[in-house]
C-alpha cells in the first residue's frame, strides 16, 4: 500500500491490487466521514480515472464522504461481462464496509460501462427492509416505514456518468458508426470479439442458457437479485450526458430517452457551470411492470429499447446534459466529462462540481 499525502489537505492510498482510497488528512474530519462514495470506471479503465474526481469530493465535503475507486475490474478484466464485474464490485464494496465500521451512508459516481456493473452490483448488495415495531408516548404500537439497504448501509445518491443504459445496439446509439444501419448490424455481429462477453452485453446480443439480454433482466427483481428494488432505494438518480461529440455512448442511450424527448439545448451562460447546458427533473411513470417486462424479444432494436426505456424510468431520475462542443477537445468528451485526465480533460471540472454541490450528504 502507497500513501500520499498532498498539501490540499486531501490523502490518499493506492493499494496493491490497484484501488484507491481518498479521504481528509485532518482527523477530525477523518473520524466524522460516514459516507462512503464508490467510484467505478469504465471500459479498459482504472481507478486513477476517478482521481480528480475523488480528490475533489474530499477537498469539497472533507467530514461528510470517505471516497474508494474501484479497481477489481483493471483494464482487460472489464471484457468479462457486466455481471462478472458487479459480482466483483459488489464483493469489493463489502470489503469496505467490513473495514470501516463507522460508515452510515452510501453513494456512488460510476462512468460508462461502469454505470451498468454498478446498477448490478447494487442488485446483489440489496438488503430487505426489516420490520421494526415502535411505541408512541400513548402506548399504541406503530411502525415506521422500513427501509431496504445498500450492504447495510442508508443509499443515497446514484450517479451515472455517460452510461449506455439502453445498451449500444442500433439506432445510433454508438455515433462513431455514424448512423449506418449496415455498420450497426456489422458491430453487433463481431463486438464480442472486440470486447468479448461485455460486448455481448452492451449490444444484447447474450442470451445465458436462452435468457433474454441481461439488461433487460436487470429491469426487475428475480430470486436473489434485487435490481430494481435497489435502485429504487436511493433518494436521487442522476443521469450526467454528452449531448454531442462523445463518439462512444450515444445521448439518448446515456439520458435514458426517446429519440423524440431529446430536447432543444442552447450554450450555457452559466459561469460556475458553463458546460451545463439542460437540466431536467423527470417523475417515476406508471407503467405497469409486467407490460415491461413480458414482451417477446422479437430481435428489433426498437423494441428492446423501448422496453428498457419504459423499465427504467419506473423510477425518477435528475437528467443533466453537457456540452464540449466550443472545446478544442472536443472529440473526447466520453473522457473530458468525468476528468479522466486533468491535465488534458480539465474543462469538465465544472461537470464534477456540480455533482458535488447537489451531492446529498
Amino acid at each position: 500500500m502507497q500513501n500520499d499525502v498532498a498539501t490540499t489537505g486531501v490523502c490518499s492510498s493506492e493499494f496493491v491490487n490497484g484501488s484507491r482510497d481518498v479521504w481528509s488528512c485532518k482527523d477530525s474530519d477523518s473520524l466524522s466521514a460516514d459516507h462512503l462514495v464508490i467510484m467505478v470506471h469504465g471500459i479498459l479503465g482504472s481507478s486513477s480515472d476517478w482521481k480528480f474526481g475523488a480528490e475533489q469530493f474530499v477537498k469539497r465535503l472533507p467530514d461528510k464522504v470517505f471516497v474508494h475507486c474501484s479497481e477489481r475490474n483493471l483494464s482487460k478484466l472489464t471484457l468479462d461481462g457486466v455481471d462478472v464485474m458487479g459480482e466483483r464490485v459488489a464483493k469489493e464494496i463489502l470489503d469496505v464496509i467490513q473495514e470501516k465500521p463507522n460508515l452510515r451512508k452510501i453513494s456512488f459516481v460510476a462512468h460508462s460501462v461502469g454505470g451498468l456493473v454498478t446498477r448490478y452490483a447494487i442488485g446483489r448488495l440489496y438488503r430487505p427492509p426489516k420490520e421494526e415495531a415502535k411505541e408512541d408516548k400513548s402506548g399504541n404500537e406503530c411502525k415506521e416505514e422500513p427501509r431496504g439497504t445498500i450492504g447495510g448501509l442508508e443509499a443515497m445518491n446514484f450517479i451515472t456518468v455517460a452510461t449506455p443504459h439502453l445498451g449500444s445496439r442500433g439506432n445510433k446509439q454508438v455515433p462513431f458508426l455514424f448512423g449506418v444501419t449496415a455498420f450497426e448490424k456489422v458491430a453487433s455481429c463481431v463486438i464480442h470479439l472486440i470486447f468479448r462477453r461485455t460486448g455481448r452485453h452492451l449490444f444484447l446480443t447474450d442470451d445465458d442458457e436462452g435468457k433474454p439480454p441481461l439488461l433487460k433482466r436487470m429491469l426487475e427483481d428475480y430470486d436473489e437479485f434485487y435490481f430494481m428494488s435497489a435502485l429504487r432505494l436511493f433518494k436521487r438518480r442522476v443521469l450526467y450526458s454528452n449531448v454531442g461529440y462523445d463518439h462512444i455512448v450515444g445521448w439518448r442511450t446515456s439520458s435514458i430517452r426517446r429519440d423524440s424527448e431529446l430536447p432543444k439545448w442552447e450554450q450555457s451562460l452559466n459561469e460556475t457551470y458553463p458546460h451545463i447546458v439542460y437540466e431536467e427533473h423527470c417523475k417515476a411513470s406508471d407503467v405497469d411492470q409486467s407490460e415491461t417486462i413480458s414482451m417477446e424479444d422479437d430481435g428489433s432494436s426498437d423494441k428492446l429499447e423501448e422496453e428498457l426505456v419504459k423499465g427504467l424510468s419506473r423510477v425518477s431520475w435528475e437528467k443533466i446534459d453537457v456540452s464540449f462542443h466550443s472545446i478544442r477537445q472536443r472529440s473526447a468528451a466520453h473522457s473530458v466529462i468525468q476528468v479522466k485526465d486533468e491535465a488534458i480533460h480539465t474543462e469538465g471540472a465544472d461537470v464534477i462540481q456540480h455533482m458535488i454541490d447537489h451531492f446529498l450528504t
